[in-house]
Formats: structure tokens, C-alpha cells, sequence
């Protein structure tokens, strides 16, 4: 296919609300040598382009300083030492940056296949979320069939995908949500047991619900004050998997609870990575994750989308948290 020498993009004008998102017109990127263009033809939003939109969230000195780190589309170009990919192949691509345009320069490895009756938006929702939800909760907490684990934020794109893939595994899903109808979105989703935070004390509830025995592990986006009560409701071994910091940065731990009941605390963030193990991470998805939903066991939810142009309404929307599963930005081709 013919390339036009610019695109349009969404760019951050300066840190600050929805509004400073703005249309602008830049140059295509530059491939290296291990990767591939794709003419994007939907865009996943997540809470790491909010954080980036408000400044909150530095740009890693190599990436992309455009917002968005899910895309999905057509491969228009590759490059010289590619091997896995041709022009034309449909693929998703868990993105270092640069989502938010027409066109986005991807390492080859950090691309996959549209899974069997995906269409641009279901596929745009994966990388980033499903990505997250593999590594920390499988690759790293070691979630295993007959197993407990409470999901934090059960109703966002990730607490949906956390859902759906720890009951694949065979593992009883508590979650907690901030409504009852995203509770009754959960449940519908696959959870065992839901629990309206705004309205009751989840605690006691993960208590009486597992008779007083616990989770086995924990997947959590708040931090702050939700640390020492995560800590209270994981049994022996338990292992609590950090995700996010909604509810601050800070928490006095009582060390003492976790030697006694052998806990172990594990964090991350996906975007530091390196390209060696963002690429393992998709080798996992496509072993593990891909023939799920290939059998249409698993797929995201798309709750609302917008025109890329657009993209200041779906940061609001984002922002407002009345959304469950995943936000969308779609390209015309």
C-alpha cells in the first residue's frame, strides 16, 4: 500500500483535563528494524493515558510521546528484519506509546493475531489489559484451578478480563465494585460473589463468604488505605498483586502479618518493560489466552466508543468511572 507522508494523531497540548487533547498532523514514525507499521483501525483507552494526559505518568525517554498503548489494525509496512509478519496481516499490538494516531510503529513481537470472530474494537481491547491480567495473576501470583482471588475494580476493562480468565483457570472469583449494577455486571461476567464497596464492608464479607479462611490471591488497583485490609483477608501463602495506585502511594504494612502468614508482595507496571519481556509476555497470551478465546470462552466488553477525534469525550467518560469493560477509539479506513 501507498504511505502518505503524515497523520493525524492526538496529542497531549499540555498536562491538564480532557480538553488538552487535541487533532494534530505528524509525520508517520520511524520503523526500526524489528518493527512493524500498523494503520490502526481502533484504539483501546486506559487509565495509563489518563495519568499521562495529566502528567502524572512520564514517557519512557524511547517511546512514543503520543498517548495510547493498545491498538489494532492492518500492517502497512515492516521492517527490514521482521519475520513473523507481512503487509496485510490483522493484528493487535500491545503499543511503547503512540496509539493515538492513524498509524503506529510496533516491535514485531508485541503483536498478535485477531482472535477467531474478533472484529477491530474487541481486538484493540486486549493488549494492554489482557496483558496486565496474564502476567500478574498467572505468570506472576501463580493463580491456580480451586484457588481464590479477589479482584479489585471488578466492573473496569481490567477487573473484566481478571474475571474471565481466573475462572478459565478454575479459580473462585470474589470482586469488589462501586455499584450495584456494576456488581450484577460482574456476576454476569463470571464472578462467584460481588461486593458494592460504596456500600458495605467487604472484609467481613470476603470473611463469611470463604468461612473465614481468605483469598488466595489478591489483584489490586488502589493501594493506600486497601493494602492492610488486603493483607487481613489473604490466607496462608497468599499473594497480592499490585497493579495500580487509585488510593495513594503510601501504607504503614504490619510486617509481622506477612512472615507469619508467609504472604508474598508482588507490583508492576507493564509499560517499563523490556522489549525481551513484553515479547514473552505475549508468547504466554498467545499459548494460554489466545485458544480461550478462540473458543469464544473469553472476550472483552466494549462499553461505549468514540471517534479518534473524539478522544477528550472518552477521557471523560474514563474519568467519570460509570463504564464497564473497555472504551474504544475507532478510525475510519
Amino acid at each position: 500500500m501507498t504511505l502518505p507522508k503524515n497523520m493525524k494523531a492526538i496529542d497531549i497540548r499540555e498536562p491538564g483535563g480532557p480538553e488538552v487533547l487535541v487533532p494534530v498532523e505528524c509525520p508517520l514514525p520511524t520503523l526500526g528494524d524489528y518493527d512493524v507499521l500498523i494503520k490502526n483501525s481502533a484504539v483501546g483507552v486506559n487509565r495509563p493515558d489518563v495519568a499521562q494526559r495529566t502528567g502524572n505518568y512520564p514517557v519512557p525517554p524511547d517511546a512514543s510521546s503520543l498517548p495510547g498503548l493498545e491498538v489494532a489494525g492492518e500492517v502497512a509496512d515492516i521492517g527490514k528484519n521482521v519475520s513473523k509478519w507481512s503487509i496485510g496481516d490483522s493484528v493487535t499490538a500491545l503499543t511503547h506509546g503512540g496509539g493515538y494516531a492513524e498509524y503506529t510503529a510496533v516491535n514485531e513481537g508485541h503483536c498478535l493475531v485477531w482472535p477467531n470472530g474478533f472484529d477491530a474494537n474487541h481486538s484493540a481491547a486486549i493488549p494492554e489489559t489482557y496483558f496486565t491480567v496474564q502476567y500478574n495473576i498467572f505468570m506472576r501470583a501463580g493463580l491456580a484451578s480451586g484457588e481464590r482471588i479477589l479482584i479489585h475494580g471488578g466492573s473496569s476493562g481490567i477487573g473484566h478480563a481478571a474475571i474471565q480468565l481466573s475462572k478459565a483457570k478454575g479459580a473462585e472469583v470474589i470482586v469488589t465494585a462501586g455499584s450495584d449494577e456494576k456488581c450484577s455486571f460482574c456476576e454476569t461476567s463470571g464472578a462467584n460473589k460481588a461486593i458494592n464497596y460504596r456500600e458495605e464492608d467487604w472484609v467481613k464479607i470476603v470473611k463469611d463468604y470463604t468461612d473465614n479462611q481468605g483469598v488466595d490471591v489478591v489483584l489490586d488497583i488502589v493501594a493506600g488505605d486497601y493494602v492492610n485490609r488486603n493483607l487481613d483477608v489473604l490466607k496462608r501463602d497468599g499473594r497480592y498483586a499490585a497493579l495500580a495506585l487509585l488510593g495513594g502511594v503510601n501504607a504503614e504494612v504490619n510486617m509481622g502479618r506477612i512472615l507469619r502468614k508467609r504472604l508474598t508482595l508482588l507490583g508492576s507496571t507493564l509499560r517499563p518493560q523490556t522489549t525481551e519481556e513484553k515479547t514473552a509476555i505475549a508468547d504466554n497470551l498467545r499459548s494460554e489466552v489466545w485458544p480461550l478465546m478462540n473458543a469464544g470462552q473469553v472476550k472483552p466488553n466494549i462499553y461505549q466508543t468514540f471517534p479518534l477525534e473524539k478522544a477528550s469525550e472518552a477521557h471523560q467518560l474514563m474519568e467519570s468511572s460509570v463504564h464497564m469493560g473497555k472504551i474504544i477509539l475507532t478510525l475510519d479506513n
